[in-house]
C-alpha cells in the first residue's frame, strides 16, 4: 500500500475517532470538549499515526514495526493521559513535567540510533528505565505523603515501563532478524 493511501486512511480513522466524542456530546453533559479540545486530539492521533507510518516504513519485519507501534502508543497515551488528568496528582502538577524526559530520552536515543533496531532496543530499554525512575524522583523532590495514590502512581509507571520494555524487546528481535538475513546473504 503506498504512503497516499495509507495517509488518507489515517485521517479516515481519525475522523471517525473525533466523531465518537462529538456524537456523545449530543446525549451528555459529561462529554463537554471545547473546540480546542477536538483539535488537540486530532492532532495527536494524526500525528502519532504519521510517525508510526514514517518510522514503521523503515522496517523490513514484523518485528520492527510492532516494536514501532507499541512506542508509538505508548506515547500517545502518555502525552494524552498527562494532559488530561496527570499522573502525579491533577495534570496541574508540576512532577508531571518529568515525563518530558521519558519522552527526550526515546526521542534523543531514537536520533542517536538513527532508527536502526538494536541502537532503537537500547533507546526503549532507557525510556524504560527513566519512566520507572520518575515517580521516585518525584517522590524525592515532592516528598507527598505516602498512600495508596503513590501505589497507584508506581503500578502506572511500571506498566509504562512494561510497554517501553516490550518495545525494545521486539527491536532487538527485529535487529537479530535483520542480521541473520545479512549474514545469509552475504
Amino acid at each position: 500500500m503506498t504512503l497516499n493511501k495509507s495517509i488518507l486512511r489515517l485521517t479516515l480513522v481519525v475522523a471517525f475517532l473525533l466523531l465518537i466524542p462529538f456524537v456523545a456530546m449530543q446525549f451528555t453533559r459529561e462529554m463537554a470538549w471545547s473546540i480546542s479540545d477536538f483539535v488537540l486530539a486530532g492532532v495527536l492521533l494524526l500525528g502519532t499515526g504519521l510517525l508510526y507510518l514514517l518510522v514503521a516504513s523503515r522496517g523490513r519485519n514484523s518485528a520492527y514495526k510492532w516494536a514501532v507501534g507499541i512506542a508509538v502508543a505508548a506515547t500517545l497515551l502518555l502525552v494524552w493521559g498527562n494532559l488530561a488528568v496527570g499522573f502525579i496528582g491533577s495534570e496541574d502538577n508540576p512532577a508531571n513535567l518529568l515525563y518530558g524526559g521519558v519522552l527526550a530520552v526515546g526521542f534523543i536515543g531514537a536520533i542517536v540510533a538513527q532508527l536502526r533496531p538494536r541502537g532503537m532496543a537500547t533507546a526503549l530499554f532507557a525510556t524504560a528505565l527513566t519512566q520507572f525512575a520518575v515517580p521516585f524522583v518525584a517522590m524525592l523532590i515532592w516528598r507527598p505523603e505516602l498512600n495508596m495514590g503513590v501505589l497507584w502512581v508506581v503500578v502506572l509507571n511500571s506498566v509504562f515501563a512494561g510497554l517501553w520494555v516490550a518495545s525494545g524487546w521486539l527491536f532487538r528481535r527485529a535487529g537479530a532478524a535483520e542480521a541473520g538475513l545479512t549474514q545469509a546473504n552475504a
